[in-house]
């Protein structure tokens, strides 16, 4: 035991520095406006080179260093929350994996790097997902591992494309792109690719399929690792998608997939998918704004989010700990007269989430939803945006009004009580980034003042959609906890609404249905089928065949028989001469 506390402690110090180094690193690369881009040649055979880059401007060191900051708390958090764990050690290095592969993908320039990346992303989150050994863990790993195939397939095929151009340093050749036909089809496959890793429809269901794995994970993956990476890769791409129109398509598509997760977190009742369902929404906001052609922005709200959306699910973990690894909304009431400090935290991050003024989230979503009334766009999509904002209020003050008010529904004798302090060191740390990260990010990112110049109408909007969003949740849930019949007499409705649109049935039945079993079909008739009876089958048949009949031939004694027959026969010769 004694070794993996020293794991945890030397994981937690060793990525803290770094993320202190790559701080200043990145606050240096601001200031100076200087970008740095390393060439390391692996090896050389005769005149071919084979050459790893990496590129440390601002984006990416800062990046870097939020990342390295969140999986240090979350590596010391772990500590604690997975004591009882024999394998601790493998969980602790599988972490570390997790986050080398994001290292990765945020300092290549390269197209073949980024995939190193991104396929240690999705490997290791295979392995962490599948991590509780039960069948409802393989399930979601393998609906996670086979959703994210499809944009690893089109990675691939996108550096295939590159080709064309000499080079997969993307980088160089953006604007180039832009403006040709091979920069439309790398720009579709590059949007395909991160559409599966950031969830977008209709690669949602593994989001919330994904909770299967342990709440520190679920902390990393959520906030700042695997599902933010189609995000950043759409980011060095922007005017790649932005100029060939695809970023049309994009927007559609997040727009929707923010409207659905608001949507379906509003009537379900398993905790941490409610957070991971928040999660998507979120993401459909940075996917929706990037869209639009402002990566900064985006950039901002990633970071912005990553700070509260760990806060959450470190709270969540508390919770479910002291729950009896219950996850039920409705067995829990009143945490905040039993865990007040957790308590504190998880209002913290929800009202970040929320966007409540001068907390982390406020800062970002703001501006964006600013932008957004700024910009020219159709009424469909600025009803997707502020119609999800008044979503997202409203699952959280339901969430909040399920957990921390009312009485507690779980078991008259109960342990609850505030966790030990590792783990509340942890979550404290990363409430006091939630509070102040949003304004100081917005110091560094945006040093020069911008007038944002709106009718007061439009300026109260934001406000007004999430106060309406906040007293609509509060109510729905006081109307749902009275009403106990009302899911049953609108069950088809609250089905689909609460089931992502049908979406986990599509990716798994739906594909298993009519896919898999007609390839299956396909398979059993021409491969194994005509093709094999005409083909290598039949040949094999014949040539038995043959080859029986002259084995029979020579083991029989129908040799020696037409041998003394020819005998009688010259007998007879000689005695009639």
């Amino acid at each position: 035991m004694m070794w993996s506390l020293s794991i945890c402690m030397v994981s937690f110090i060793f990525l803290m520095l770094s993320s202190l180094i790559s701080l200043f690193l990145g606050l240096h690369c601001i200031m100076s406006d200087m970008v740095v881009f390393i060439e390391w040649e692996v090896f050389q055979v005769n005149a071919s080179s084979v050459v790893m880059t990496f590129l440390f401007d601002w984006m990416s060191l800062l990046f870097m260093a939020f990342v390295m900051f969140i999986s240090a708390l979350v590596i010391y958090y772990s500590d604690e929350y997975m004591y009882g764990d024999l394998m601790i050690n493998r969980f602790i290095l599988l972490v570390l994996m997790f986050v080398l592969s994001m290292m990765f993908l945020i300092i290549s320039p390269n197209l073949i790097s980024i995939l190193l990346g991104w396929d240690g992303l999705g490997l290791v989150s295979y392995c962490l997902v599948i991590y509780y050994q039960n069948v409802k863990s393989y399930n979601a790993g393998m609906l996670t591992a086979l959703s994210n195939r499809i944009g690893d397939v089109a990675l691939l095929m996108a550096i295939a494309w590159m080709l064309n151009f000499g080079s997969w340093n993307y980088i160089y050749y953006l604007e180039y792109m832009s403006m040709s036909v091979e920069g439309g089809v790398i720009g579709i496959l590059v949007v395909l690719a991160a559409m599966t890793k950031s969830a977008q429809i209709p690669f949602s269901s593994w989001l919330p399929a994904a909770m299967a794995a342990p709440t520190p994970v679920s902390a990393l993956v959520h906030s700042s690792t695997l599902v933010t990476a189609g995000v950043y890769l759409l980011i060095r791409f922007n005017n790649l998608i932005v100029e060939t129109g695809v970023g049309n398509y994009l927007l559609l598509l997040s727009g929707l997939t923010m409207f659905m997760a608001g949507l379906g977190a509003n009537f379900e009742f398993d905790l941490k998918k409610i957070i991971a369902l928040s999660t998507l929404s979120q993401l459909g906001l940075m996917m929706s704004i990037l869209a639009m052609g402002f990566p900064k922005l985006a950039f901002f709200h990633l970071l912005t989010h990553a700070l509260f959306k760990a806060l959450l699910f470190m709270c969540a973990g508390a919770v479910i700990h002291n729950m009896s690894n219950s996850q039920d909304i409705r067995f829990m009431g009143n945490l905040c007269s039993q865990m007040p400090l957790t308590a504190v935290c998880f209002n913290v991050s929800n009202l970040a989430l929320c966007g409540m003024p001068f907390l982390a989230g406020f800062y970002s979503s703001d501006i964006i939803l600013e932008v957004v009334l700024l910009s020219w766009l159709n009424s469909f999509s600025s009803f997707l945006y502020f119609f999800s904002t008044g979503l997202t209020v409203c699952y959280s003050l339901r969430l909040v009004y399920y957990s921390m008010t009312g009485e507690f529904n779980f078991m008259s004798y109960h342990p609850l009580s505030d966790e030990s302090w590792g783990m509340l060191s942890g979550m404290l740390s990363l409430m006091v980034m939630a509070v102040l990260g949003g304004s100081m990010l917005s110091w560094i990112l945006f040093p020069n003042p911008v007038m944002i110049c709106l009718p007061v109408g439009l300026s109260m909007l934001v406000l007004f959609v999430s106060t309406v969003g906040g007293l609509l949740g509060y109510e729905m849930a006081k109307f749902s906890l009275s009403s106990e019949l009302y899911s049953l007499s609108k069950y088809m409705g609250v089905t689909f609404l609460g089931s992502m649109w049908f979406m986990p049935y599509i990716s798994t039945v739906g594909v298993n249905r009519l896919p898999l079993l007609g390839g299956r079909q396909m398979l059993s008739v021409f491969d194994q089928g005509w093709s094999e009876e005409l083909g290598g089958q039949m040949l094999f048949k014949e040539s038995a065949y043959y080859s029986q009949l002259v084995q029979w031939w020579q083991d029989n004694n129908l040799s020696m028989y037409l041998l003394s027959f020819i005998l009688w026969v010259i007998i007879l010769v000689i005695l009639i001469v």
